[in-house]
């Protein structure tokens, strides 16, 4: 049976000797170890297991659930649905993130187009930065930074 050094692997691979290294530590690949140096030494078999790990994480999955799902497998128990769930989970996930991250934006052009007339302002002892201070957050009333400053 052919074998494999870290390095070798992780160049049959395409990734580095120190995810190699990682994944073992995680109990995601299996080497032996070569019995007059201790070196590890990796099969054939684990360069398929390595391209699934490669695989997986480039489908977002976490390596913890990259592990429960290489252990239904190893237990000969279809791990497709254990997928399925984890991937529409992280969909749902995703596409709620991308919402706020597209809201914030929107917050962020509205700002930016407020103060094209502002002028640049010197904390005064009641206001930090007017431009900031101007914003309006949903739960407020507006009110201009001056004003608001007067009232404390």
């Amino acid at each position: 049976m052919q074998t494999f050094t870290v390095t070798e692997l992780a160049k049959r691979c395409n990734t580095t000797p120190h995810a190699v290294r990682y994944y073992t530590r995680m109990g995601l690949l299996r080497p032996k170890r070569h019995p007059d140096n201790g070196y590890r030494l990796y099969g054939t078999g684990e360069v398929p297991w390595l391209k699934f790990v490669q695989r997986a994480k480039s489908l977002g999955y976490t390596l913890k659930e990259i592990k429960e799902i290489m252990h239904d497998a190893d237990d000969n128990k279809s791990p497709c649905p254990r997928v399925r769930e984890i991937l529409m989970k992280r969909i749902d996930e995703n596409r709620q993130r991308l919402n706020e991250l597209l809201a914030l934006q929107t917050r962020m052009e509205q700002a930016l187009r407020q103060w094209e007339d502002m002028p640049d302002g010197v904390p005064d002892g009641h206001s930090v930065c007017h431009l900031i201070e101007s914003v309006v957050s949903d739960t407020e009333e507006i009110v201009p930074a001056r004003e608001n400053a007067l009232k404390h």
